[in-house]
């Protein structure tokens, strides 16, 4: 996010790691401070999460750029989480779920609508699982945000 503090003796151990990030192939810049925490966890390095911490972000005014910004880091936690998926069973639970729930929802929310769109024009029927499907998506959510 918009605040991270890492140990400079910390980031000197991975700086060449972090500085050379690739994903298929390809060099890779874009979501960084996700890209950097994993690399401090794999090394075995802990984070801590300051809830009264204070942080800002630059949200682009006009659409075309703000699309722009949210699909660079939609990109980035699918990647980021293929890369760390080894590291979620050591984690905390809250944090597992919560991105289990970031990379699994808006899946099941596309295929979910594809299917209803689809089986209410060959059909003419309600499909009543997808909006089971969203609410259920929407409950675990929410749950795993009162942990």
């Amino acid at each position: 996010g918009p605040c991270a503090m890492y140990r400079r003796s910390a980031l000197m151990l991975l700086l060449d790691q972090y500085e050379t990030q690739f994903f298929r192939g390809k060099p890779s810049d874009f979501g960084e401070d996700r890209h950097l925490t994993i690399l401090m966890l794999k090394a075995g390095f802990r984070t801590e999460y300051v809830p009264d911490a204070i942080a800002a972000t630059v949200v682009p005014d006009k659409l075309l750029p703000y699309l722009r910004q949210q699909l660079r880091w939609a990109r980035s936690t699918y990647r980021d989480t293929l890369l760390g998926l080894h590291l979620l069973p050591g984690l905390d639970r809250y944090l597992t779920l919560d991105v289990l729930g970031q990379n699994l929802g808006p899946l099941l929310l596309a295929i979910s609508s594809i299917a209803a769109i689809a089986q209410l024009a060959l059909t003419d029927s309600v499909p009543w699982w997808t909006g089971l499907t969203i609410v259920v998506m929407t409950m675990v959510r929410c749950s795993v945000a009162a942990l």
